[in-house]
């Protein structure tokens, strides 16, 4: 008998799985197309930074690195909210981990048991199963056609007992719908209160328009239940380093700190140095001006096309994604096994699904398509492939 409990993978490996056994290679590999995977283009983009070819390693890069991070990179992080959206933030507000997955689970393993969790129906794959696992109350918000995936924000902060954490990636993973103005700012100031606290991931914080935070409306966030997480994985184009953080109050960071001196030993050095450089000021106000300009046009191009191929798109403004619906009752799943013998995969709108209803979902024909990691000029391969499978 294994003694360790099984756990599936979340929604995404599994198909990665089915195309390796479905293809014979793996997702990624010259001749794939990775329209199901999450992940931005790791070379340099027009009007962009040059990314970092080296780093400096040091002897004291092979010690032992700090609970909290690497002071330096706290405080630039601090210094880039303060920047950018005027945060009233210090590298004391700012703990680092190792990636953004990493940080959300740690939030969420030391929420207190009696808060539960308010989260939309339609959200980011792994999210179910972090509340799964670490066996959190949690409820969900609607978020589906009807509203075009976009709950209202009295859905996430009213009408529950007791303490609440309104938890959601904005922008919004796989939907597009992002948070801003108005809207953005009643979610933060809910959770000045006793009762109502905010989880929000910004992860694809730089691909909007205009790059947003919910950083930018918290007064003193020193005495509120606020906590942002983001990282270097998406908009500073470096995934496999692996850096993200969590900016939240002073007393929390304190917490989490505490946590990684005996569960988590710290983040890599080199990789802290290492996005040290991408975080420099003139480096990053460049990124903030050609990351949004490329995956807007990117956005666009693709959404007209897929249009004329007779999806019905329900993308929002940010994000590196479409999210639509396929024609003719046509099944993700389906989708799917037409497109791994081309090369290709999307992902099924069921894994995006909190309620993981499978073949009952309302997202059963609903898909996510990644344009992150695609190269201009794969468009005409892209499409052609796409409507081929479409058709049979």
């Amino acid at each position: 008998m294994a003694f360790l409990k099984y756990v599936p993978p979340m929604g995404i490996y599994e198909t990665l799985y089915a195309f390796l056994a479905a293809y014979g290679s793996p997702m990624g590999d010259p001749g794939t197309h990775p329209w199901s995977q999450g992940f931005p283009r790791t070379d340099q983009l027009p009007g962009g930074p040059a990314l970092p070819t080296s780093v400096n390693i040091a002897p004291d890069h092979l010690k032992y690195p700090k609970a909290w991070g690497l002071p330096a990179l706290r405080e630039a992080v601090a210094d880039y909210y303060r920047v950018h959206y005027g945060a009233k933030i210090t590298g004391s507000n700012v703990m680092i981990f190792a990636g953004g997955r990493p940080a959300l689970v740690a939030v969420l393993y030391f929420l207190d048991r009696e808060i539960s969790v308010r989260i939309a129906s339609t959200e980011y794959t792994p999210y179910y199963d972090m509340l799964e696992r670490l066996g959190r109350s949690w409820t969900m918000v609607p978020s589906h056609e009807g509203n075009r995936f976009t709950p209202a924000i009295d859905d996430y902060i009213a009408g529950t007992n007791g303490r609440s954490l309104a938890m959601l990636s904005n922008p919004c993973n796989p939907t597009g719908v992002t948070r801003q103005g108005d809207e953005l700012e009643r979610l933060v100031k809910a959770a000045s209160g006793e009762n109502i606290g905010l989880l929000i991931d910004e992860a694809y914080e730089l691909f909007h328009d205009q790059p947003i935070s919910a950083l930018r409306y918290a007064d003193n966030i020193d005495e509120s239940n606020l906590f942002v997480t983001g990282a270097a994985t998406k908009g500073l184009q470096a995934p496999g380093i692996r850096i993200g953080w969590v900016v939240a109050s002073r007393r929390n960071i304190e917490i989490l700190g505490n946590f990684s001196s005996f569960g988590m030993g710290g983040v890599s050095h080199p990789s802290q140095s290492y996005a040290l450089e991408l975080i420099q000021p003139e480096r990053v106000a460049q990124a903030r001006q050609a990351v949004p300009a490329f995956y807007r046009e990117q956005r666009q191009r693709y959404g007209d096309a897929f249009r004329k191929l007779g999806l019905e798109l329900f993308t929002g403004e940010g994000g590196f994604y479409h999210w639509g619906r396929l024609p003719n009752g046509l099944s993700a799943e389906a989708l799917n096994q037409r497109l791994f013998k081309r090369g290709a995969a999307i992902l099924k709108g069921t894994d995006c699904d909190m309620a993981r209803l499978g073949d009952q979902s309302t997202l059963r024909d609903f898909f996510r398509f990644s344009f992150g990691p695609l190269k201009p000029d794969s468009f005409d391969e892209d499409i052609t492939i796409l409507k081929a499978a479409l058709q049979g």
